[in-house]
């Protein structure tokens, strides 16, 4: 079975925000995170549970985050299965980064 995997407003403007900063730097770099990351996610479509549970806040099983590997660090992805099929990105931060945004 495949999930779909959907974002929330939040997450596409985390999407939006971490390319344009890459991009200031390095556009080749920021057009590979893109991909990098858009692969991850479409391992959500097949295993979301093989990822771990989210630390903080109420305990929720459903609530888990991906690491996504990109160069000397990553990206991590906040993300809850909502139902039998669907998967829901919240949002997207660099590994770097103190939390989510």
């Amino acid at each position: 079975m495949k999930y779909k995997v959907r974002f929330t407003p939040e997450a596409e403007d985390d999407l939006l925000r971490l390319f344009d900063h890459l991009a200031e730097q390095d556009l080749a770099a920021a057009v590979r995170a893109q991909t990098a990351i858009t692969k991850g996610l479409a391992f959500l479509q097949l295993f979301p549970f093989s990822c771990r549970k989210a630390l903080g806040g109420p305990p929720n099983p459903l609530l888990r985050e991906m690491i996504i590997p990109f160069g000397s660090a990553g990206y991590v992805a906040l993300f809850e299965i909502e139902d039998s099929a669907t998967v829901t990105i919240l949002a997207i931060r660099h590994q770097r980064e103190e939390d989510y945004h």
